[in-house]
């Protein structure tokens, strides 16, 4: 065993440890990345503007509101959902030095190819449109695609990172400190919230 910690496992660490305390997207820094992983100012908008299509502003702030661009940028850079490990086959898509899909350069190259070139300076309507195509491509009906599109990881950390925020965790779910109570029979009503603290009844995907 070695007592060399890499910077990139520490740091990687650190974000976890933020998203288990429950501290905000918003808070994790982006000077917690390495040179190489940070984002040019144009990917990071897009994070922001597609975490924001995915979950809007209802009764609470939406994702990209919240930080949570920011957070699938984090998250990308530290192979949260295995999102670093190197392409087993070739591909002419966007790749880190180390051989993974480098996700943000796919999703800005993906959207900009579906609105005639300019995504973020698409109008409102035709950039959801955009990606309402994209999500649909990606999860047809029946069994998951076996070579599933990058987009089931890109939406898949959006959800994750707005619902382990303090807005989605305590405002969009309900929370309540375990153990808390049972009660083994309550009635459901259209109004009825998960609670963020049961994770075995919530779903990200």
């Amino acid at each position: 065993m070695t007592g060399h910690i890499d910077r990139r496992e520490f740091l990687s660490g650190a974000a976890l440890l933020a998203l288990a305390l429950g501290v905000p997207a918003a808070a994790v820094r982006l000077s917690q990345i390495a040179d190489d992983d940070l984002p040019s100012p144009r990917q990071r908008l897009l994070a922001r503007e597609v975490s924001q299509i995915v979950l809007p502003r209802t009764g609470t702030l939406g994702a990209g509101e919240v930080g949570v661009g920011d957070f699938l940028i984090l998250a990308f850079a530290h192979g949260l959902e295995d999102s670093r490990a190197p392409l087993a086959h070739s591909t002419d898509e966007p790749l880190r030095a180390d051989g993974s899909l480098d996700h943000l350069a796919w999703l800005e190259r993906t959207l900009d190819r579906a609105s005639g070139g300019d995504f973020l300076g698409a109008a409102p309507h035709k950039r959801a449109q955009v990606l309402a195509a994209l999500d649909a491509a990606a999860f047809p009906p029946g069994p998951p695609p076996a070579d599933p599109s990058p987009w089931a990881k890109v939406k898949g950390l959006i959800l994750t990172g707005y619902y382990t925020s303090q807005t989605g965790a305590s405002q969009e779910l309900r929370y309540e400190l375990v153990p808390g109570r049972f009660d083994n029979d309550i009635p459901l009503t259209p109004e009825y919230r998960a609670w963020s603290s049961d994770w075995t009844a919530v779903e990200f995907g």
